[in-house]
Order: C-alpha cells, then sequence, then structure tokens
C-alpha cells in the first residue's frame, strides 16, 4: 500500500508563479474568470543609472494573462514596486522579465501554454486566445514570436538530420487567394524510431524556387547527409530535391500516398458505385 506525503497547498507552485519569480498573495475566483494577485519576490533597489540604492516610492499593477485553470482564463495582476534614487532622482521598477517580455500582455507560462495547445494539442488560435482571454491578433503575434524564438533563433535544431520531409500548407485563406508557406519538417526521430518529427523551417510560398533557394542556404556539410528527403506528388519539390541533394533518395510520404489512391478510387469509381471506364 502506497504512502503518499502530502505538503501544504501553494498556489505559487500549483500555478508555476515561482518560475516566473512571482508569489501569489491573492485570487479571485469567478464563474467565468479567475484572477491571482502576485507580488514580484526579488527587491530591484539598485539604480541602474549611478548604482546607488533607491528607496521604495509607490507599487504599480501590470496584468498578465496566464494559462487557464479549470477552463477559465486566469489574469495574474502583478504588484510591481517602483524605486526612485535619491542620489540622480532616477526612477524605476522592479524587473519582470521573468514573468513576460518587456510591453508584453501574457505571461511566459501563457504563451509556453499557448504554443504547446496549438503545435501538441492542435487547436487554433482562436481557442488558445479564448483560453487566454486575449484577442486573437494578440495571441497569434505571442505565439509567433515565441515560436521563431524556440526554433527559427536555434542553430542547433539542424544538427542530426539525415531525413527531411516538406510540404506545403495553407496559413491564410483571402478573396484574392490562398496564402502558402513550405514546411519543412525533420523526421529522423520518426524514422530512428528515438522520438516524433519536428518542424525545422516555413517559407512563404510553395513552388521549385522556393525549396530550391532553401535547400541552397543550407551548409553543404548539411546537404551531404540528408539521406532521404519525403514530398507529396508535387514534381517541383521533386526537381529541386534532386538539383540540390542529388544523392538523397526522393520518397512519396504515406500521407500523400493514401491520399492520392483515395483520389484515383474517387475518379475510376462513379457516384452509382459503377466503374467509369
Amino acid at each position: 500500500m502506497h504512502h503518499p506525503t502530502f505538503a501544504t497547498p501553494d498556489l505559487t507552485t500549483f500555478c508555476r508563479l515561482d518560475e516566473l519569480g512571482l508569489e501569489a498573495i491573492g485570487q479571485l475566483i469567478e464563474p467565468d474568470r479567475a484572477v491571482l494577485e502576485c507580488r514580484v519576490v526579488d527587491d530591484d533597489p539598485w539604480c541602474r543609472k549611478c548604482g546607488a540604492e533607491g528607496v521604495p516610492r509607490d507599487t504599480v499593477t501590470r496584468p498578465l494573462a496566464h494559462e487557464p485553470f479549470g477552463h477559465r482564463p486566469t489574469t495574474l495582476l502583478v504588484r510591481v514596486r517602483r524605486y526612485r534614487c535619491g542620489h540622480c532622482r532616477r526612477t524605476w521598477r522592479q524587473d519582470t522579465t521573468n514573468a513576460a517580455a518587456p510591453r508584453a500582455k501574457i505571461s511566459r507560462g501563457g504563451v509556453g501554454w499557448a504554443l504547446k495547445a496549438i503545435v501538441v494539442d492542435h487547436l487554433t488560435v482562436s481557442r488558445a486566445a479564448a483560453g487566454l482571454g486575449v484577442s486573437w491578433h494578440t495571441a497569434n503575434t505571442a505565439i509567433l514570436a515565441e515560436g521563431k524564438r524556440r526554433l527559427i533563433d536555434d542553430p542547433a535544431r539542424f544538427d542530426g538530420v539525415t531525413t527531411i520531409g516538406v510540404d506545403e500548407h495553407v496559413w491564410r485563406h483571402t478573396r484574392f487567394g490562398d496564402k502558402y508557406v513550405t514546411v519543412i519538417i525533420d523526421l529522423t526521430p520518426a524514422r530512428n524510431k528515438t522520438g516524433p518529427a519536428r518542424l525545422l523551417d516555413m517559407v512563404e510560398g510553395r513552388s521549385k524556387a522556393v525549396f530550391k533557394q532553401w535547400l541552397a542556404a543550407r551548409p553543404k556539410e548539411w546537404s551531404k547527409q540528408i539521406e532521404v528527403v519525403a514530398m507529396d506528388g508535387f514534381s517541383g519539390f521533386k526537381t529541386a530535391a534532386s538539383e540540390e541533394l542529388p544523392d538523397a533518395v526522393p520518397v512519396m510520404d504515406p500521407f500523400h500516398v493514401v491520399r492520392l489512391a483515395g483520389d484515383a478510387l474517387a475518379w475510376i469509381v462513379s457516384p452509382s458505385g459503377d466503374f467509369a471506364g
């Protein structure tokens, strides 16, 4: 029989506020929302200009959307202390960069939750925005910036890649036509059965030139280690791969094989169930 050891309930730990350098000091729970009153844990009394120790002047609040709990949007009402230097008369606020980026409306925990919700749980930006209690534009801007920081700004993401996949994706529907991006995936972990595939890059547009330019921009040493390129039936991707990765083997990924087979079967068989010819 198991004998678990319980600790005293701690709202700060439960809501992962300690990871943001915050401490919960109050709560307001309503049926459709929750507000957690917080304070910044670390003092910040030293003047940025002259280095002298300042004195507390007053306190301001900074609202931040946070990851939802209990299917209700959760807002952090962060109380930020302001200081004033008696030597140079400069004023400043406590450092809250651990909690959120400067001028951000969503906490780092909230942005991480939204990014995971979209990438792992396949939620839409609209659903993520509703969970955070912010507008679509606010959520979309924050999620794209966080995705770029974690993916595009990480130069090590190309290390150990031997199998890639390429496909197009409609990211926006407009009255003047759909907007496409070319998506490049690292399939090495899936091929080696060491983990799931992961996103390498997204490039605006879909054409042979787009994929060819992306491949040409990669280092020669990286291109030489690519063994397999999985793609759909678009000849432009195949031509670009053969020109830039002549030693790689082009294959059609299983998803598109099944889809093409289904399209072919739908063409052969008429709606009545009879063969078309």
